[in-house]
């Protein structure tokens, strides 16, 4: 019997790969620096079974439309705002995630970028190998203090719930804003929900973890960050286009708010002429929130099992549309 054929679009850690190879077909790009352009993926898709993507492959009506052999995108991150959902259901395709797997991963890089903004550890870094310290000064890179500051988190699922327990153990107090209210979170983590504005205006340190969604692009514009401290600090590990990264840049220049941390951006990589790495403020880095050994391991076996299982006639463990398994479109 023909094994099924798939694409996978990076090198992943071996270990998945290795699952692949073993039951399909497997062709892959082989560079990790660029995703497959275009042209190439629409290309590639013509004949398989499965197609194996990252946050950077679009699937869109046109690629479905290229595909007809396809039954499942397998999405190696528990966002799937890449793909057009309702289109691959349209078309009986079945899409998964990674959720669950990364979320103390990035839970522990929220809090890196908070403390790092905090105590300006970027900044000192920069300075001392630029070979400008001279001696110990009392005025030399004051940062903010993070124990007994306020936390505010702008959404309270896996990953939010895990920044705030670790921010207990700062001895913060934490704010919450969801479109669900956690009481059960609330007792349980010491957590209070405030409306959003609120949050914005009584955190020292926002912190974002909602999905990328119509409602949630530029949650946080020009607006909301002249409502923040003059001394807070904004960090977001969710998706870029939830920060209108211009206003930001205004913001961060101009001194509305004290300093940001970026996992992620608008548009990414982020443009080199980009105002924001102009400024001393902000730490930018490559949408790295995930990227420990085990998880980013973890992910792709997640990813290369959810793809078998429905090549297998299984049922995937992280469906995105499962009613595409019991034969409903819309």
């Amino acid at each position: 019997m023909a094994r099924p054929k798939i694409y996978v679009c990076r090198p992943l850690p071996e270990k998945a790969l290795a699952l692949l190879r073993g039951r399909t077909e497997m062709r892959l790009w082989e560079q990790n620096e660029i995703p497959p352009p275009r042209e190439v993926l629409l290309r590639e898709v013509a004949d398989i079974d499965g197609l194996l993507s990252l946050l950077t492959d679009r699937v869109d009506g046109e690629l479905l439309d290229r595909a007809p052999r396809l039954r499942v995108v397998s999405n190696y991150a528990v966002g799937f705002d890449n793909i057009d959902v309702p289109a691959a259901t349209q078309h009986g395709v079945v899409v998964t995630n990674t959720p669950g797997v990364l979320t103390e991963t990035v839970a522990d890089f929220a809090m890196t970028l908070i403390l790092a903004t905090a105590r300006r550890v970027v900044e000192a870094d920069k300075y001392t190998r630029a070979n400008l310290w001279r001696s110990w000064e009392p005025m030399l890179f004051l940062g903010q203090d993070v124990h007994g500051a306020t936390l505010g988190l702008i959404g309270l699922g896996r990953i939010g719930s895990a920044v705030a327990r670790r921010a207990r153990g700062f001895n913060m107090r934490i704010l919450y804003h969801d479109v669900i209210r956690r009481e059960d979170l609330e007792g349980e983590l010491g957590i209070e929900y405030r409306p959003f504005e609120e949050v914005l205006r009584e955190a020292d340190f926002v912190s974002v973890h909602v999905p990328l969604m119509p409602e949630t692009r530029h949650l946080i514009g020009r607006e909301q960050l002249k409502m923040m401290k003059r001394t807070a600090v904004l960090v977001n590990t969710a998706r870029g286009p939830i920060v209108d990264t211009l206003a930001l840049a205004e913001a961060l220049r101009e001194g509305w708010i004290w300093a940001a941390g970026l996992d992620v951006f608008e548009k990414e990589p982020i443009e080199p002429d980009h105002p924001l790495l102009a400024l001393d403020n902000v730490i930018v880095v490559p949408h790295i929130a995930s990227a420990s050994i085990e998880t980013r391991t973890k992910m792709a076996v997640m990813a290369a099992e959810n793809l078998l299982a429905v090549l297998e006639g299984r049922r995937p463990p992280n469906p995105v549309n499962p009613e595409v398994l019991a034969g409903g479109r819309p």
